[in-house]
């Protein structure tokens, strides 16, 4: 399965994913994606909770694409976005991580380390990750069996 990129793209992040999330929202747009900005819009400290949650929350209600989580590590973003049902938040530091978060657990959102990748290397996780479809089959078994409910 693909995704409906005539809804926008969430992004969201803390202190640690500020700068990156700035420059990938412009990278974005000049590609031609819609991007919904859960923030934070500034380098100050913040609790990554406070804005993993409503990033998470707007993927999960339908109302944007896939999501964009960073942080310093990407632990924090990825296991807060993870408490919510139906979401499937990947962790990635290189290009096959990305690749692989969606062809075998239909991630619908991307966490990155930005304390760890570079900018560039981010950017090409994010096209991976648009760009690779859920394998189903075996694959499927396994995703649907995820959920606590």
């Amino acid at each position: 399965m693909s995704f409906n990129l005539s809804l926008p793209i969430a992004i969201g992040c803390d202190h640690a994913g500020y700068e990156y999330k700035a420059a990938l929202v412009k990278w974005l747009e000049e590609k031609g994606y819609s991007v919904k900005n859960f923030g934070t819009d500034s380098p100050d400290s913040v609790d990554y909770p406070d804005f993993a949650h409503p990033t998470a929350s707007s993927v999960e209600k339908g109302e944007t694409a896939f999501g964009i989580l960073l942080c310093g590590s990407a632990n924090g973003v990825a296991i807060t976005a993870n408490k919510h049902q139906n979401i499937r938040a990947g962790l990635c530091w290189e290009n096959e991580v990305a690749s692989l978060v969606r062809k075998h657990n239909d991630a619908n959102m991307i966490c990155i380390p930005a304390r760890f990748v570079a900018l560039d290397l981010a950017k090409e996780m994010i096209e991976t990750f648009i760009n690779t479809e859920f394998e189903g089959g075996r694959h499927a078994n396994r995703v649907g069996k995820i959920a606590c409910a």
